[in-house]
């Protein structure tokens, strides 16, 4: 079998489509950057003027302390288990068709990281406290409350970050190589010291694949641990709704089940701007598509027995949260959400003709994400605002400076990726050249 070196330089065609991306702006990609960086500058706006007034001038009030911000740091979160779960199980089972989809999941990995990171900031109102979070002994000798969801969290996503960015950086080794040679300008100089004097001998191929093969396991390690930590925020706690025991592996399929519908969206975005038919085919979407087919029931069923439990128990302060989302004040999110999330998915991905239409696998992806950002706003609002005692009962809806904070992190998340298309080959060229030989040779 030919080398990955050989594979890497004996594909022009594949190399210069897939440079192509990072060459060249149109009035189109300006202008969409334009404005995603008003909308970003819109939300800082917003994120000042709730530190200089306080976070009181929120909507969060009592018993709703929790709200937006939290429920937008376990959805991204949730996203950035895009990258792992795709390239990270993908790789461990070889499977062949991963190629072209790993490099699109890795990067919403990245940017998903740092989004929610920044929710959790929005949330602690006095941003510059934020040492607090941090393990280490201050000057009155105090640590920090490792009981504390926080510092969980805190923990969680350090680990995560870092972990996620070794294994982007890894592979990206020799396409910064290519693109060293391929691209003038500053740019070029960049791209070499980001390749580490990369030449494709024999042994940089050994060590590097070496690399992979050792974080790799340790990276889908990691994407469990993290979103079961963030499952255990709210089952460690006491409050009717969150203390559940299948709270940790709920928010782990969960997180994969959005993920991947966040990956077939950016897939479906990269294929037509960038013209890749070649590259990402509808055997792509349709492969996708039969990995949501299997997250669907697994949360489904999941989601069907915690509320199987709670409605069989028959506790008080219970089923006031099962009421209230059924039929009462939150009834018409909780049944939007349902449908998202289960019955339309499940009514179109059993369609093999519908997976392989990437349209229609990209709105899917969109009303599960829709529906999953639903899911969590629902796991926090309605049990804090039915506490035990009924006089305290209250309700909760966003601001307009949470709401504005909230859009700006979402244009941010799109400005970033946006960006990095640029400078990042969105597919990964040495695997997808790499895959080429090896079928050529096996046929």
């Amino acid at each position: 079998m030919s080398s990955p070196r050989s594979a890497w330089m004996d594909m022009p065609a594949v190399n210069r489509d897939l440079l192509a991306p990072l060459q060249g702006t149109s009035r189109g990609y300006i202008g969409l950057a334009l404005l995603l960086t008003a909308l970003v500058a819109a939300g800082a706006g917003a994120w000042i003027y709730q530190i200089r007034t306080g976070i009181g001038q929120t909507n969060l009030h009592p018993p709703v302390f929790w709200g937006s911000y939290i429920a937008s740091f376990v959805y991204w979160i949730g996203v950035s288990h895009s990258g792992t779960f795709i390239s990270g199980v993908l790789r461990l089972t070889k499977a062949e068709w991963r190629r072209p989809v790993t490099r699109i999941a890795e990067l919403m990995t990245i940017i998903s990281v740092a989004i929610a990171t920044l929710c959790v900031f929005y949330h602690l109102g006095r941003v510059w406290r934020l040492y607090y979070l941090l393990p280490y002994p201050n000057q009155r000798e105090i640590w920090p409350d490792f009981r504390s969801p926080l510092m969980w969290d805190a923990v969680a996503i350090f680990t995560y970050a870092t972990a996620s960015a070794i294994y982007l950086y890894l592979p990206l080794i020799p396409d910064f190589a290519l693109a060293r040679e391929r691209i003038g300008g500053w740019r070029k100089r960049l791209y070499a010291v980001l390749c580490l004097g990369w030449k494709g001998t024999q042994q940089e191929w050994e060590t590097l694949n070496t690399a992979i093969r050792i974080i790799t396991p340790l990276i889908v390690m990691v994407m469990v641990s993290v979103h079961s930590i963030v499952g255990w925020d709210f089952g460690m706690s006491l409050v009717p709704g969150w203390h559940s025991s299948i709270i940790a592996p709920y928010f782990v399929v969960g997180a994969v089940h959005s993920g991947l519908g966040m990956v077939v969206v950016g897939l479906y975005f990269v294929r037509r701007t960038y013209m890749l038919e070649q590259y990402i085919r509808p055997e792509h979407f349709d492969k996708l598509g039969k990995l949501l087919i299997v997250t669907t029931l697994t949360l489904g069923y999941l989601h069907f027995a915690d509320q199987l439990t709670v409605w069989y128990a028959n506790i008080p302060d219970h089923m006031a949260i099962l009421h209230a989302m059924i039929s009462g004040a939150y009834a018409a999110p909780f049944w939007t959400m349902l449908v998202l999330i289960y019955l339309l998915p499940l009514s179109t991905l059993v369609i093999p003709s519908f997976r392989r239409w990437p349209l229609g696998m990209m709105a899917i992806g969109l009303a599960i994400n829709l529906g999953m950002y639903i899911e969590r706003v629902l796991i926090i609002v309605p049990p804090l605002a039915r506490p035990r005692l009924t006089y305290n009962w209250s309700s909760y809806f966003p601001a307009w400076s949470e709401l504005t904070i909230l859009l700006g992190s979402f244009a941010l998340a799109i400005l970033l990726y946006v960006v990095a298309v640029k400078f990042v080959p969105i597919i990964s060229i040495w695997e997808e050249n790499e895959g080429r030989v090896s079928t050529h040779e096996h046929e």
